[in-house]
């Protein structure tokens, strides 16, 4: 904590905003601790319970924690003040994005001359009664499902607002604050910013380009964890993809458990360019998330959520109360879409787009030394032995990539490689300048 920065307030709800906007401004640095409860409470003249009140609100809200009976500390990376994505420095003008973890927006498909049908398609907007999932649009999601492997035979199906949506539903509708959550590590950032942000407790499971280690994930589920969040391809930030060997090998780990959530993150799903192998089905709980935005587009704001009754009705039944329901002129549209065969196509060309650019990539690199991960999907992994100083030579070299700290929580350092706005053209003088930046001449004997 600043020297000069003072807590100010006289109620628990100006206390925790005016520690809030310390750790914003950065008077209040990660891990540092915030003064004792009657401490404070002295200096500002309140009651202990007033502070006491004051730090519990932060700590539920993921911004504090507390070690051991007495020390409350800034959380390593406090999801309310300052989410992971606030870490990212801005882009100047003129510098290459591969930073942001977009798709490739010049891939996505076009509402253009060849799909005038789909806008006459989509419908007209319902009333609240008739408001929900579409019929039809389930029927072909479930199709969608079936033909990848997904267990839905019996299960039921629900639409939300994208994959995060969906998680953050699953998550409330079955844990409490203080619960343990099984999150990949390295992970995605605005996943762990949300457990943090839910009150729960984050158990990292390693992960290598087949998923999560078997070893490392029996040791998370001895701990007690309540549910446990797997992507099953393109994994952010790693790109792994499950494997049929690595999910046979998991399923019986997760049988031993059967109290424990599953949630499976299919995000990239028609652009993956591997076989699904999922999980779903080997717990009583379990849930299946499809999104649309990589290959259809962000905008869409859908996603598919398979799983079994008791799960998907607490999520609409959440939903009810809340939000309610996804548009059905998107559902309209977004069926409209996966039946278009322009769109299909063109879709399929995206996937060999990605996957020639990220091999590409991923192959120069390994030539100039650096170990690159990069199975499936838009991004690739790149160990380095300092993340700041690579992340700072690749700026000054006119690329901004993505530092590892977003997306880690014990693993080792790296830096994250968006391939979407690169060219086959660029490829090698990227490779270049990330070898020059992780291993520059000179610097504790390394070469390159």
């Amino acid at each position: 904590m600043s020297a000069q920065y003072q807590v100010t307030g006289s109620s628990a709800a100006s206390i925790s905003a005016s520690i809030e906007a310390g750790i914003r401004g950065g008077d209040f640095q990660t891990g540092a601790a915030l003064p004792p409860v009657r401490v404070l409470a002295g200096a500002l003249h309140v009651s202990p319970a007033t502070v006491a009140k004051a730090y519990q609100e932060l700590r539920n809200r993921g911004v504090l924690e507390t070690i051991g009976r007495q020390t409350t500390r800034v959380r390593a990376r406090p999801a309310v003040a300052m989410p992971r994505s606030a870490l990212r420095l801005p882009v100047p003008p003129g510098m290459t994005d591969l930073s942001a973890g977009d798709p490739d927006v010049r891939l996505l498909p076009r509402l253009g001359p060849h799909l005038r049908d789909v806008a006459g398609n989509v419908g007209d907007p319902l009333g609240y009664s008739a408001s929900g999932a579409l019929p039809e649009f389930v029927d072909a999601a479930r199709a969608r499902f079936e033909a990848d492997g997904v267990p839905v035979d019996g299960a039921a199906i629900a639409v939300t607002s994208g994959t995060l949506d969906a998680i953050e539903r699953l998550l409330t509708a079955h844990l409490r604050p203080g619960d343990a959550v099984a999150i990949e590590d390295p992970g995605w950032a605005n996943l762990l910013d949300l457990v943090s942000a839910l009150g729960l407790t984050v158990v990292p499971v390693a992960v290598d380009d087949e998923g999560p280690v078997p070893e490392r994930f029996a040791e998370a589920l001895a701990k007690g964890v309540r549910a446990v969040v797997i992507t099953t391809r393109a994994q952010n930030p790693l790109g792994a993809a499950i494997s049929a060997g690595r999910a046979a090998a998991l399923r019986p780990i997760l049988a031993e458990h059967p109290d424990v959530l599953l949630i499976e993150d299919d995000h990239a799903a028609e652009l993956a360019g591997v076989d699904l192998h999922c999980l779903s089905g080997t717990t009583p709980a379990w849930a299946f998330i499809r999104s649309a935005s990589k290959p259809y587009g962000p905008d869409l704001r859908i996603a598919v959520l398979a799983g079994d009754e008791a799960t998907v009705a607490r999520v609409v039944g959440r939903m009810r109360i809340g939000t309610g329901w996804v548009s059905t002129v998107l559902q309209r549209l977004l069926l409209v879409l996966w039946q278009h065969q322009a769109v299909t196509a063109a879709i399929a060309s995206a996937a060999a787009s990605y996957d020639r650019r990220r091999i590409a990539l991923r192959d120069a690199l390994a030539v100039r030394g650096l170990q690159a991960h990069g199975t499936t999907g838009i991004n690739l992994w790149v160990r380095v032995p300092d993340e700041t100083r690579t992340v700072g030579a690749l700026r000054d070299a006119g690329y901004a990539v993505a530092p590892g700290s977003l997306f880690r929580v014990g693993a080792p350092p790296g830096v994250r490689i968006t391939i979407s706005p690169l060219a086959d053209a660029d490829l090698e003088s990227l490779a270049d300048a990330v070898a020059a930046a992780a291993h520059p001449v000179g610097v504790a004997g390394q070469s390159r």
